[in-house]
């Protein structure tokens, strides 16, 4: 895929931008920090370019500097609430991310408990914390909170909270979801640390949207497309519009809480500190953008997935109607059609032509193969055993895996398996390509195109199951499906 973004560029000038951002502030920053720090899949196919790994890059050179809180709302943890990308809890995220950036070298300081209320059940994770030498804060809902600054900004608001010590200049907040309390804790610090004569300050390190894009710009309205469960909504910035006669991109919920945010950090400091939301962020994204119209393209493929993930959400009850027709108005404004996506074309024409569940694969090249589902073969492992042929050059005739040995498999499934069908499917096909490369170059040989796929599109006739799912994840696949069971 051709690039459009300059990833080595942007680790360049953001880094410039956070310390520029530190040094206003007597070199002590708390920058609340958005989105994923690992495996930020949405920004790499939005823009071509962009590692995954960029924001933990952006963390690792400032390691000698950087020390890191994480929050997690006192309800998910009661509730077990679960990210729905990862499939796991918002506890087991958090000590997920725990483990990995110690596994960096980065600093890990705290984790707070935040809008904790008498009752809540979270001795489980302060157990698993302690076991691992991290410390725990908890933080009750502040008195005042929203209305009330001069109670907010008091011994009885913010100073009711316990004073994280932090010894590094930045100070990353981040959290393993939404809604998790990342600004109040960064606001509770800065009271403290204003009490004790610091004069911190604090920022906002959000991907998405790009303030200097415009409101109808596909990365931006990409944006609200993946958080349309959200009801995120992109709007033109009024007080940066008003402060510097430019427009800018933020969000709704950014801007609606910016007058109080605003009038917090002025009770705090004493000064104003921002005249925007807009100027809160630090985002360059912008000026690492090489090529507009691979970015353009790009961004609007993964509008018209994220309308194809919706469908299927709703197809499966997990969004509700509103969430699709959010999603919907979006592909409107910038007149897309889910046939605009090849590979979906393709894969529902050889459907049709079947009779049959199809899923296409879209390879690096370009070219488009297609897998149907038989008596002996899911869908997903017959595409993948044909484009894994067609990237070794084996022969179409040839067989991976030989009629004999399957119809073993699948007649031990007949003998062991509560389905009602018995075709093999993709982590099953897999495990027997494994066992079957150990004693065969070819198949050895198949197997290592699996790597060339990362990033591949492909769609799937039907809604295909968890377990094949997972699979086609792993190996990097942007997947869409037919909302049809």
């Amino acid at each position: 895929m051709k690039e459009g973004f300059d990833s080595e560029k942007y680790l360049k000038v953001q880094k410039e931008k956070i310390l520029e951002r530190i040094k206003m502030f007597d070199n002590k920053l708390y920058l609340e920090f958005g989105g994923k720090i690992f495996d930020d899949y949405h920004a790499s196919r939005v823009l071509p370019g962009f590692k995954p790994d960029n924001k933990i890059r952006l963390l690792r050179e400032f390691k000698d500097d950087l020390e890191v809180i994480f929050c997690i709302n006192a309800k998910d943890i009661e509730k077990s609430k679960i990210r729905a990308d990862y499939g796991i809890s918002y506890e087991l995220e958090l000590l997920r991310l725990i483990e990995k950036l110690q596994g960096l070298d980065i600093s890990i300081n705290s984790v707070v408990v935040t809008l904790y209320h008498e009752g809540n059940n979270i001795s489980h994770l302060e157990k698993l914390l302690k076991e691992r030498n991290i410390k725990m804060y908890i933080h009750t809902p502040t008195n005042g909170y929203p209305d009330n600054v001069d109670l907010i900004v008091s011994d009885e608001g913010y100073g009711k909270n316990p004073y994280i010590e932090t010894t590094k200049k930045l100070v990353v907040v981040n959290a393993p979801g939404p809604n998790s309390g990342k600004l109040g804790t960064c606001l509770s610090q800065l009271y403290h640390e204003h009490k004790r004569g610091v004069n911190a300050g604090y920022a906002k390190f959000e991907t998405f949207p790009v303030w200097d894009l415009s409101l109808l710009d596909p990365v931006n309205i990409a944006y609200e497309a993946a958080t349309a469960d959200l009801k995120d909504v992109n709007m033109i910035d009024p007080f940066h519009l008003e402060a510097y006669g430019k427009s800018a991109v933020n969000y709704n919920r950014d801007i609606s809480t910016f007058p109080i945010l605003k009038n917090i950090l002025l009770k705090i400091t004493g000064k104003e500190v921002y005249k925007s939301p807009t100027d809160m962020g630090v985002n360059m994204i912008k000026q690492c953008i090489t090529d507009e119209e691979v970015v353009r393209k790009a961004a609007t493929d993964e509008i018209i997935r994220r309308y194809y993930n919706t469908l299927c959400d709703y197809k499966q009850g997990i969004v509700g109607a509103d969430v699709v027709e959010r999603v919907k108005s979006l592909m409107d404004k910038l007149h897309l059609s889910l046939l605009d996506r090849e590979v979906a074309r393709v894969a529902l024409e050889k459907a049709e032509n079947k009779k049959s569940n199809v899923l296409a694969i879209q390879m690096p090249d370009g070219k488009i193969i297609t897998g149907k589902e038989s008596e002996l073969l899911s869908a997903s492992s017959a595409a993948i055993l044909n484009v894994i042929k067609e990237m070794s050059g084996i022969p179409d005739e040839s067989y991976l895996l030989s009629p004999s040995s399957i119809d073993g498999i699948y007649k031990m499934k007949q003998k062991t398996s509560y389905n009602t069908t018995y075709c093999l499917s993709l982590p099953e096909v897999l495990i027997a390509l494994s066992i079957f490369a150990i004693t065969n170059p070819i198949i050895e040989k198949a197997i290592n195109q699996l790597d060339k796929l990362r990033g591949c599109d492909a769609h799937a006739s039907y809604i295909i199951d968890k377990s094949e799912l997972k699979v086609l994840k792993s190996i990097g696949i942007s997947l869409t499906c037919e909302p049809r069971m």
